[in-house]
């Protein structure tokens, strides 16, 4: 009997250290409720701009967004800008549900409106700037066609940095997609700031109509103002230079953005 026990004994020390090597050789995975992923791309197909958020998480489960929060934005084809003050509220909010900082403060999730899902140089920069103390972050990305992109960076120890794989998990309890809802958010906290803005520098009295119907209502089609290469020359020579030098930095990285209108910029 003493054999049997010291047997099962070592074969439970032995499961446990295996499962101690697997767990620490196993790569985080950035997981997403159908959910929070159905409302992120909600948010993104909602405009040909880009849109950003906060993921929040369970206490328990810090890789898995359980919902795709906004905050005050203005936004571009190739920038998001959070207004401070929202931030802060969004922050003050979330301690007053009893969430810690780990469960809304560490996901930053954000889509682009072409195919590429590479972060560019003013996402790269921004992470560093408003991520780069916290003990761990990820930054992810959507684009259009649905190819993503997310990276964990770690500042514990050494520190460093890695790309990590994302799916949808559908082994979970989630709720029904609440369209009503998320259209109010958006309205509510997204503004396209006219800057960077690729639509033309005038919005015809129908475009407007439209935007006050709600971007989600209505049937009748519409169409922007033709853009051409003298208004993208006019408008960057109206830019700050370091909004200038950013808008470039974006187009360096966006093959997909820059190819669209590359022949009226470079042919016309």
């Amino acid at each position: 009997m003493d054999y049997v026990k010291a047997a099962k004994s070592r074969e439970r020390k032995i499961a446990m250290k295996n499962k101690q090597v697997n767990q620490r050789n196993q790569k985080p995975v950035l997981r997403f409720s159908p959910t929070a992923w159905a409302k992120l791309l909600f948010m993104r197909d909602a405009t040909d701009n880009e849109v950003g958020g906060f993921g929040i998480t369970e206490a328990d489960d810090l890789l898995f967004v359980t919902d795709f929060a906004l905050v005050k934005q203005k936004v571009t084809a190739v920038s998001v800008s959070f207004e401070d003050e929202s931030v802060a509220d969004f922050f003050e909010d979330q301690v007053e549900a009893g969430r810690s900082p780990q469960q809304f403060g560490r996901i930053w999730l954000h889509t682009h409106p072409g195919n590429s899902s590479e972060p560019s140089m003013t996402d790269e920069n921004t992470f560093t700037r408003v991520f780069g103390s916290c003990d761990w972050a990820i930054m992810f990305i959507v684009a259009q066609d649905g190819r993503t992109f997310a990276r964990l960076r770690f500042n514990a120890g050494p520190g460093g940095e890695v790309k990590i794989p994302v799916c949808v998990d559908y082994n979970c309890e989630f709720d029904a997609a609440d369209f009503e809802l998320w259209t109010q958010q958006y309205k509510a906290n997204v503004t396209e700031d006219t800057i960077f803005s690729f639509a033309g520098k005038e919005k015809t009295a129908k475009v407007q109509q439209e935007n006050e119907a709600g971007i989600f209502g209505g049937t009748d089609e519409f169409q922007a103002a033709a853009f051409s290469g003298e208004d993208l020359l006019e408008e960057l020579d109206m830019m700050h230079p370091a909004e200038r030098q950013a808008f470039m930095d974006e187009l360096a990285v966006r093959s997909d953005f820059w190819d669209e209108y590359e022949s009226e910029v470079l042919y016309e």
